[in-house]
């Protein structure tokens, strides 16, 4: 089966957010270990910012991946895929280090969040223009 550049590129994003998926997922183990906590965060500070970043990344990228997916179904150029998958990669990597390392407001955690959003807009906006025959 012949993929076309864009699949090809969607591909890549969607590997690249699974494995920063298991990597916030064995952080969650790790301190779950560490801590001798089955079920929940047991009032640990840390893990309950490890579940949290792990949860937060599980509830944006899932579906900005199958926006992802529509684009390069639809004939987006694979530019904008990577350019959307970038931006996604890169606020989701900002905010679960900035929310891992304080429950605080820092700086990477709110780059993240902007970043996240400016690519929701984008794969949105885009998904929206090529929805248009």
């Amino acid at each position: 089966m012949d993929l076309t550049p864009a699949a090809h590129a969607a591909a890549l994003w969607a590997g690249l957010h699974l494995v920063l998926l298991l990597v916030l997922s064995v952080l969650v183990t790790r301190q779950r270990r560490k801590h001798g906590v089955a079920l929940g965060d047991g009032g640990v500070p840390e893990l309950e910012r490890a579940i949290r970043a792990f949860g937060n990344a599980t509830e944006y990228v899932p579906t900005a991946l199958i926006g992802l997916a529509i684009l390069a179904l639809a004939g987006a150029p694979p530019l904008l895929v990577h350019l959307i998958g970038f931006v996604l990669f890169a606020g989701r990597g900002l905010h679960a280090v900035g929310l891992s390392r304080s429950g605080e407001a820092t700086l990477p955690r709110a780059a993240g969040v902007l970043a996240t959003w400016i690519a929701y807009i984008a794969a949105a906006a885009a998904l929206l223009f090529y929805a248009v025959p």
